[in-house]
């Protein structure tokens, strides 16, 4: 299973989006509104509708997610994001990437720095780990869903890998064509547990013991931070290890 998948994974078991949604809600708004910058129709804008889609997933409001697109397109006051990238090195030298949206990049770039500092990891320079991952539609199931049915339906919608992976499915797309895939697979009544664009690590970093504590507390301090919008890496914990870390 990738890493992104893993700590989905452990994200939901820990039920750490249930204790922080109000930080969730802001985040997803903020993409919204950035996405909103190219156009505001999600119909002709892919990166708004897959926007809107997270955001109506995690149920904000209806009018709240409209204000934020106005905010995107100009028609609406409202403070002017910028969005970048950092890469990093955690514990065990695992590759990190963190996506951010600010209205202060001087003010993010110290705090992050220092939350990669704090936590045994540190801030690489540009280009750093980026060659380690790749952009993909990634689409998860439970394990004990028809992997035949899904197989055969994402591959006939145009799905570029089918990954009977430890603990889930996974059906990987092209970004592009990650909507398209997703609409079909619920066409055909099969359900999954996450859909999104995400960073896809090429390999992954086992971590155990100490460093694997130490790597899924930066991870959430990582995404704790206001400023912060996805955080990627490529690690790899056995599900024993969790399961004792989580006691």
């Amino acid at each position: 299973m990738s890493g992104h998948s893993k700590w989905s994974n452990i994200k939901h078991r820990k039920g750490a989006q249930d204790a922080k949604r109000g930080k969730i809600f802001t985040k997803l708004l903020k993409e919204v509104t950035i996405a909103a910058r190219n156009g505001s129709d999600p119909g002709s804008n892919f990166r708004l509708r897959i926007a809107i889609d997270k955001a109506k997933s995690e149920n904000v409001p209806k009018d709240t997610i409209e204000r934020a697109i106005k905010k995107g397109a100009g028609e609406l006051e409202g403070v002017a994001f910028e969005e970048g990238t950092f890469e990093g090195y955690g514990p065990g030298g695992v590759a990190v990437i963190v996506e951010f949206m600010t209205d202060n990049r001087t003010r993010t770039v110290a705090d992050v720095r220092h939350i990669f500092s704090k936590n045994n990891g540190n801030l690489g320079v540009t280009g750093s780990v980026s060659f380690l991952f790749h952009r993909k539609g990634l689409i998860s199931f439970a394990e004990d869903q028809d992997f035949d049915a899904i197989f055969e339906a994402a591959l006939e919608a145009g799905a570029e890998d089918v990954k009977n992976e430890e603990g889930a499915i996974e059906v990987l797309t092209a970004p592009d064509d990650f909507m398209e895939v997703r609409d079909a697979l619920a066409a055909k009544g099969l359900n999954w547990e996450t859909a999104e664009v995400t960073m896809v690590p090429q390999t992954t970093v086992t971590l155990e013991g100490k460093q694997a504590e130490q790597m899924l507390r930066l991870m959430e301090k990582l995404e704790d931070y206001d400023d912060v919008q996805n955080v990627y890496a490529n690690f790899d914990i056995a599900d024993e290890d969790i399961e004792q870390m989580m006691g």
